[in-house]
């Protein structure tokens, strides 16, 4: 009998951990990534423009 309880809460809990990696997993996949653009540096190709002369 005590086996028995022992197990189905080991599987309960199993179970539980396994169903919050996957909401975890779907949120992850859900989210919507964003790039910051680029800054434009002109220092940097002025000094190329003097390198290549």
């Amino acid at each position: 009998m005590t086996f028995t309880v022992i197990m189905i809460v080991c599987i309960a809990i199993v179970l539980g951990i396994a169903a919050m990696f996957g909401m975890a997993v779907s949120k992850g996949y859900d989210y919507k990534h964003t790039v910051d653009p680029l800054p434009d540096d002109k220092r940097h190709k002025d000094e190329h423009k003097k390198a290549d002369a």
